[in-house]
């Protein structure tokens, strides 16, 4: 071998002990914190309070949040900022349905915005909602029915594709105007409000929808009155009845 050979092999030969050093050496400081930690307790529970406040700050936003995305982001409002009218709405369906009067605005307001794109009464959308779900987000029906508007999520999948996928149907606004879509979709197929409520509920094809078309119509007056700031009292605390086979179905 030639002198220059014999001195690479040499300097390679030094680098990996150096690196069988290192390794040894890396082995034993692990055994030692390891050893530490065990024996004291409480640097543990230190490094562990460290690692969390890391992994909180990692989460927060490194600067101030726009205030225009912080507004589209709320999940609740001051009923007082709204119109007269979507106030009065919101503070009789508050104490109707015991639902809070803050999250419950946004709602009355999604719903007049949504009835002026689709052309329904928004009092009629708030309506489907509060027999539908009593305003409950989360509420689910014995058939499969999700959400404010009780939308049957595995047959109108395709409709939630623009709000992000099927757990969509859990988010209020977008099970609202989902529901409002089909709504209107049931309206127009049957050619009157009472008829597109029963093809809604899925018994369009059936001679009975067991009150659910009268009951809807019947607080969607309430609600228009009250709209009109005409005071109503609130009769029946709670949800309205709704049965739990009210639940859309693909028009007939």
């Amino acid at each position: 071998m030639t002198a220059s050979g014999k001195m690479i092999s040499g300097m390679i030969a030094a680098c990996m002990a150096a690196a069988r050093h290192s390794l040894d050496f890396v082995g034993l400081a692990v055994a030692f914190v390891v050893m530490a930690l065990v024996a004291r307790p409480d640097l543990r529970e230190a490094g562990e309070a460290q690692l969390m406040n890391w992994l909180q700050a990692r989460q927060m936003p490194s600067g101030p949040l726009d205030a225009a995305k912080a507004g589209a982001r709320a999940k609740a409002g001051k009923p007082e900022d709204l119109p007269r009218d979507q106030a009065a709405v919101t503070f009789w369906l508050s104490k109707k349905y015991r639902v809070a009067p803050e999250p419950l605005s946004v709602l009355v307001a999604r719903a007049y915005d949504a009835g002026t794109q689709s052309g329904i009464d928004p009092t009629l959308i708030l309506a489907v909602m509060g027999i539908e779900s009593g305003f409950n987000p989360f509420a689910q029906s014995a058939v499969g029915a999700q959400g404010l508007m009780q939308v049957m999520t595995r047959v109108h999948t395709d409709k939630y594709q623009n709000f992000g996928g099927q757990l969509a149907a859990f988010d209020p606004v977008s099970n609202l105007r989902v529901g409002v879509e089909i709504l209107q979709e049931c309206i127009a197929r049957a050619g009157s409000i009472e008829g597109g409520l029963r093809h809604y509920v899925g018994s369009a094809n059936m001679v009975d929808d067991g009150g659910y078309a009268a009951r809807v119509m019947a607080e969607h007056a309430r609600l228009r009155q009250v709209a009109s700031a005409r005071a109503l009292p609130i009769s029946g605390w709670g949800q309205s009845g709704a049965c739990s086979a009210c639940a859309p179905r693909p028009p007939a």
